[in-house]
């Protein structure tokens, strides 16, 4: 199955004629459909994921799975998943995955594979092969598991000679992924003797890694952050299977609530409330810094924005996915936006703070650039070819500010189907455009 929508290879962003007052429907989110499909996957019985996401990041773990000889329907027109778990059994003995450019299934197939018995190679596009899993590999070593990258430099493609994992205690690291971390704690319950995973390192990401351990104790499992740094799963534990629905994307919303803003209008979001078990739906809060009104119910978040936005000094580290939506408002600042505490995303889809700063610059903006975030101080705004790194969100977050000055083209537009594969479509009807 692939994403079948095709895009131009550059697309001109057109300036909203008038403030958008609208309410978004928004697919499923990415970073719970993969946790989902990976439970379910490893779960006793056949689990109906509701409102899961179609995108290039999702179909790739479900070929992976099957691959993995575990059975997933697909229904495209009412976004569910089917999924035939197998008890933390891995029927397949030799597989070779291709993940593409998605991170979480990088991460978190390289983790499952090691409960089975035999030999499996994890691979993707030119840009996973730079990007870093040997944390997670050294992890799974200290567990007993035959697992190495096989360039030898601590990035895909790796190759992993599973015998199951026994358990025990781990050190790795914090600061790089926190997808490092999910992987292991989502296949801990089939561990024999539990783990103990002690993290060397401050944990970047952290509400990503409160998702995983939510989506677990769904699926009826015990695991728990013992301390700061320490977290533990009991072995000879098994996932139930269950209908899950999976909650609006909170990082896809982010680009509509940024529209609210840019544009001065009201967006809405239902389904997606201050309930979530997603960390950047406090994307919102830094909104609301910026001087937008932010009402927030169970079931809803709707943002109203105002012209000019204030500039701020934001902690980005709990919601670093949103960096570049928060880099695209700044041209529309009263004063410099400062991002920190975020150089863990110069190993995402592309280095994302070197990335933003170079099109903002392109955009006439005035940047300095940190190892670990970045300031912008705003200036008119310049029109020009803004070049996405094959990276959804800059090709999504450079949009918006296209929505509110003239003259953004955006190279390769595309790029959104990796998690968003209609972005433009949904786009184009907030701003009441055809």
């Amino acid at each position: 199955m692939v994403i079948t929508r095709s895009y131009p290879d550059r697309l001109e962003i057109r300036p909203a004629e008038r403030p958008v007052d609208v309410v978004v429907q928004l697919p499923g989110s990415k970073s719970l459909t993969n946790r989902a499909l990976v439970l379910a996957a490893l779960a006793d019985g056949t689990s109906v994921l509701e409102g899961a996401l179609l995108s290039e990041d999702s179909l790739v773990m479900v070929e992976s799975l099957r691959r993995l000889g575990i059975s997933v329907e697909v229904d495209e027109t009412s976004e569910r998943m089917i999924v035939a778990g197998q008890g933390g059994a891995i029927p397949a003995q030799r597989a070779e995955l291709f993940v593409g450019n998605s991170g979480t299934t990088a991460r978190f197939l390289t983790a499952v594979v090691a409960l089975g018995h035999g030999d499996y190679v994890v691979d993707g596009v030119p840009r996973m092969r730079e990007r870093p899993i040997e944390p997670l590999l050294d992890a799974l070593r200290q567990l007993g598991v035959d697992a190495v990258s096989l360039a030898g430099t601590g990035c895909p493609p790796v190759q992993v000679r599973a015998r199951g994992i026994a358990g025990g205690t781990v050190r790795m690291r914090g600061d790089v992924s926190s997808q490092y971390l999910s992987a292991l704690l989502m296949v801990g319950p089939y561990t024999r003797e539990g783990l103990r995973i002690e993290l060397e390192s401050e944990l970047v990401s952290i509400p990503y890694v409160e998702m995983t351990l939510a989506a677990m104790a769904d699926f009826g499992v015990r695991a728990w952050r013992e301390s700061d740094r320490v977290f533990v799963v009991p072995g000879k534990q098994r996932y139930h299977a269950r209908t899950y629905p999976i909650e609006p994307d909170a990082s896809g919303a982010s680009y509509f609530f940024a529209l609210a803003a840019a544009t001065a209008g009201r967006v809405k979001v239902p389904h997606l409330g201050s309930r979530s078990l997603q960390g950047d739906v406090h994307f919102v809060d830094l909104l609301e810094r910026m001087g937008c009104q932010v009402i927030r119910e169970p079931d809803a978040i709707t943002v109203i924005g105002q012209r000019p936005l204030r500039g701020i000094e934001a902690d980005m580290n709990a919601i670093s996915d949103t960096v570049p939506t928060l880099a695209a408002l700044a041209p529309l600042a009263d004063g410099p936006v400062m991002i920190r505490n975020v150089q863990h995303i110069r190993y995402k889809e592309t280095d994302r703070i070197a990335a933003v700063a170079n099109e903002l610059r392109r955009l006439g903006q005035e940047v300095d650039e940190y190892p670990d975030g970045l300031r912008i101080t705003p200036r008119p705004v310049r029109p020009a070819i803004v070049h996405t790194y094959h990276d959804h969100r800059m090709a999504m977050s450079f949009a918006v500010l296209g929505c509110a000055v003239p003259g953004i083209v955006l190279d390769d537009p595309g790029c959104v189907a990796k998690t968003f594969p209609d972005f433009f479509e949904r786009l184009w009807a907030a701003l009441g455009a055809r």
